[in-house]
């Protein structure tokens, strides 16, 4: 049985046709922009960035819930985050890099990016 996706129309009445992305693929991207972030060890689930390259992109989307409304996306993530890093600025420049991500590559206006830190990766820790 397939697998029900929500999608979104973000374009349309082009000259071919129109353009509609789902929920997933705006998981997906979420996840890559956390990810990105200095101090991010993992997404929720323990799925790291270099098991990306082995697992697929959509294991970026573990940890990450996304809900659309009126056009308007929220995006929930779980993370990971590595030792001896702020959490609340840690935090915050998640939330920049993921509304900044989603918004410039799909046009859908994002709402709230919201942070569940779910652990803290004590393999970088140093001497203590």
């Amino acid at each position: 049985m397939a697998e029900k996706r929500n999608t979104y129309k973000i374009y349309e009445r082009g000259v071919v046709g129109n353009v509609h992305i789902s929920d997933e693929v705006v998981a997906v991207i979420a996840g890559l922009a956390a990810t990105e972030v200095d101090g991010i060890a993992s997404m929720g689930g323990n799925i790291t960035y270099d098991l990306v390259s082995k697992l697929g992109m959509k294991s970026l989307s573990k940890g990450v819930k996304v809900a659309v409304e009126n056009g308007k996306v929220t995006v929930d993530l779980t993370l990971n985050i590595d030792y001896g890093k702020n959490l609340i600025q840690t935090g915050k420049k998640v939330q920049e890099k993921v509304k900044s991500s989603i918004e410039t590559m799909t046009g859908l206006e994002v709402a709230n990016v919201n942070i569940n830190i779910a652990g803290v990766d004590m393999e970088n820790e140093k001497g203590k």
